[in-house]
């Protein structure tokens, strides 16, 4: 399988104004007299870009009106349309969002009562093909840039503000869960995730990054040292079910995979949370629980099984019974492997784990 890059380059992004989402505090002061203007004004624009989440110069009332004019004929703010939003009953939300070159992808809020959180995309579409993932199945269009991920966090924080019914207005966790492979996007990634906790000051514990298993990538990613966790994306106990369902196996062994996982935790303290799908019939066998028992066993590991979502794309799978993911669970944690069984949002209006999909990009 070819690996996406890891940077975005210019071209795949117009060549018109750049945006403003994106650049550090100290970018913006370099900016700021770069035009002409004081310092500290730049300090104000990022105080409106990630804690105001302004959409418009004119509403940052406190810069000068010809500081705003030359950042206006400039830049752009960055903001991205939000093309439609779909509520559900217990506060989710997932928004469609469209880009300035006319890609699209999804993003979903999860507010709780004590805390919000945002499961962002990476990438429009995904590489990685994993046969169960709606989002596998539109294929791989193009890397996000670290500020077009960052306003997806803006625009679920905005209807935190505006419309939520949670006792929080501010987002306190993020996962990198969308559509997309992170470290096929590291880079970027890595740079969203410093202007996630530098600017919109989200704990650096509370962000997620999420992988298929890209031992070189996860490796790198260790070597930042940042204190975020590490999801891995499982899904089997044995080398011949995890390469049906998860294609990048076929070149990453699972030895290879927990090896990286094992450095991660060596450099950073962060134990990894190991995702897995669990599909009815498949994957959701005493034989696979033993082997991923097995795996596990004595590494600092979390287990966190997640019931297969529908989605309208794929039809081959089933959701495993409640008997099976009872068995599943009671294998691990016989062996005092730390298990969660993820509580679902969202599926109804398809903003659930692996149910992230949208047509093509518009004309």
């Amino acid at each position: 399988m070819k690996e996406q890059p890891s940077v975005i380059t210019s071209r795949s992004i117009p060549k018109s104004r750049r945006a403003l989402i994106g650049l550090t505090t100290e970018q913006l002061r370099e900016k700021s007299v770069e035009l002409g203007f004081e310092p500290f004004r730049g300090k104000q624009l990022a105080e409106w870009l990630y804690q105001k989440r302004a959409r418009t110069f004119d509403a940052m009332t406190n810069l000068p009106a010809a500081f705003r004019d030359a950042l206006s004929a400039n830049h752009t703010i960055g903001w991205p349309e939000v093309v439609s939003t779909y509520s559900a009953d217990d506060g989710t939300a997932k928004f469609l969002v469209e880009y300035a070159d006319g890609n699209r992808v999804e993003c979903v809020l999860l507010p709780y009562e004590d805390r919000a959180g945002v499961c962002l995309s990476s990438q429009v579409g995904c590489a990685a093909g994993c046969v169960f993932c709606a989002t596998g199945a539109m294929g791989f269009t193009r890397n996000l840039t670290p500020g077009e991920m960052v306003a997806q966090a803006l625009v679920a924080e905005d209807r935190l503000v505006t419309q939520s019914s949670s006792a929080t207005t501010r987002l306190s966790h993020v996962v990198f869960m969308g559509m997309g492979e992170p470290l096929w996007n590291l880079e970027n990634v890595i740079q969203a995730v410093y202007l996630l906790n530098e600017e919109m000051k989200i704990g650096m514990r509370g962000i997620t990054v999420s992988t298929v298993g890209i031992p070189p990538a996860m490796r790198t990613l260790a070597e930042e040292k940042l204190q975020i966790t590490l999801a891995v994306s499982l899904h089997a106990g044995t080398e011949e079910v995890r390469r049906q369902l998860v294609p990048v196996a076929r070149k990453y062994p699972m030895e290879s995979v927990f090896a990286a996982a094992d450095r991660y935790f060596d450099l950073t303290g962060r134990r990894v949370t190991y995702e897995y799908v669990l599909l009815g019939g498949v994957n959701d066998t005493k034989e696979e629980a033993t082997a991923l028992a097995a795996w596990l066993r004595g590494r600092p590991a979390h287990v966190n099984l997640i019931p297969w979502n529908p989605a309208r794309s794929i039809s081959e799978f089933k959701a495993p019974h409640r008997e099976a993911v009872a068995r599943f669970r009671n294998v691990l944690e016989s062996v005092q492997i730390p298990v969660t069984q993820r509580f679902e949002r969202g599926r109804g209006i398809d903003a659930a784990c692996g149910q992230l999909a949208i047509g093509k990009r518009r004309r």
